[in-house]
């Protein structure tokens, strides 16, 4: 039972299935925690029951290292941890390294139900077409360690008899419900290997971003997230981050394998929309992310292989601008000079407070 108020926090939201509120909530915090076995372990939860396991695997590994470091260790409390971790080596197929983990479980706790059905499932199944198909039909769910119980107060009697009503039809949904694990492909290639996690960051050198050990993993990790929610401009963004950093060159190596995934998006499928103050307050920092503003054409320039002008942001009312930034375009348009226009692009650095749009699309709107 947990009661330090935002781990507390975090467990509430992970049991209503609010898992990207619980990781935003534990990952703004984990400087504070970054010795702290109990944050990894919940964190770790968050993630797996998430859909993220390799981010789970990150955050269990971790706490895994702050238990065995510490001076006396109270065994059977770092059991979920281990389950966890066997879930990731499951879920790649490596049924080797998983079932070590399970019989130490169980060396732990001989009674252990999930270790003796997964130890089951690995003698059936292991090495063959079938461990796939189970696999395919999302049975590793019910290998996940349980959500830990944050600490309950003594509330009034009715209340506490609401909240225990509540936490039943809750445990009844879970059992029924499949938790989907999908994976956008590019996940698995861009998870950190164990010896990538063991030296995330370069010891010396000048860097834009300083970052520990933790941040680098977490901001790494939230990228990832972000990724396999098809939020890829967000998730460039922490990736630049990481690219701008003290990371290791491993680290940034993965970073631009997971960019190489990414999708070009359309006026209709942009997510993330950052306006031009964000942009030119730290141009580097959105490097490539595609962003889709309005406001009018003026200096058009057109050449053989391209068309140029300076788009004034946020003046197709003809009031306030925002500000002005250079688009080229290479493909032919012609550009209404008198039309409200929104232009959608890639944000192109040229200093560090300086850049220019490589336009690929553009929507001319009459004005009234």
């Amino acid at each position: 039972m947990l009661t330090d108020p935002i781990l507390k926090k975090a467990l509430i939201l992970t049991r209503r299935g609010k898992y990207d509120d619980a990781i935003k909530l534990l990952e703004a915090e984990v400087f504070r925690y970054r010795d702290s076995y109990n944050y990894h372990h919940v964190l770790g939860i968050s993630c797996l029951y998430g859909g993220d396991i390799n981010g789970a695997f990150t955050y269990f590994n971790r706490a895994k290292k702050i238990k065995i470091r510490e001076s006396s260790i109270n065994r059977p409390l770092i059991v979920p941890t281990l389950l966890g971790l066997a879930v990731h080596f499951l879920n790649r197929s490596e049924t080797d390294h998983a079932l070590d983990l399970y019989l130490e479980v169980q060396d732990i706790e001989p009674d252990n139900k999930i270790a003796k059905k997964a130890l089951n499932i690995i003698r059936k199944y292991g090495g063959t077409e079938e461990f796939n198909a189970w696999l395919v039909r999302g049975k590793l769910t019910s290998l996940y360690p349980p959500i830990p119980w944050a600490g309950i107060s003594l509330k009034p009697l009715p209340i506490l008899i609401a909240a225990i009503s509540i936490a039943v039809v809750f445990i009844i949904i879970i059992s029924i419900r499949q938790f989907p694990v999908f994976q956008r492909k590019g996940m698995d290639d861009s998870a950190l290997k164990k010896t990538e996690l063991d030296n995330p960051v370069e010891l010396g050198g000048v860097f834009r971003y300083i970052f520990t050990v933790d941040e680098v993993v977490s901001i790494y990790n939230k990228a990832r997230r972000l990724f396999n929610t098809h939020h890829d401009e967000a998730a460039k963004k922490e990736l630049n981050r990481i690219l701008e950093s003290n990371a290791s060159a491993a680290v940034k190596n993965k970073a631009r394998l997971l960019i190489g995934y990414m999708e070009t998006p359309g006026f209709d499928t942009l997510k993330n929309k950052f306006t031009y103050a964000e942009v030119a307050s730290d141009p580097l920092l959105y490097r490539d992310c595609y962003v889709l503003w309005r406001g009018s054409a003026a200096n058009v320039r057109n050449s053989p292989n391209m068309v140029s002008f300076d788009f004034l942001v946020g003046y197709d009312t003809r009031t306030v601008m925002e500000g002005a930034v250079s688009v080229e375009l290479d493909f032919p348009a012609e550009i209404n000079t008198s039309e409200t226009l929104e232009v959608l692009g890639r944000v192109v650095p040229l200093a560090s407070d300086k850049f220019k749009l490589a336009g690929t699309g553009i929507h001319q709107i009459p004005r009234n």
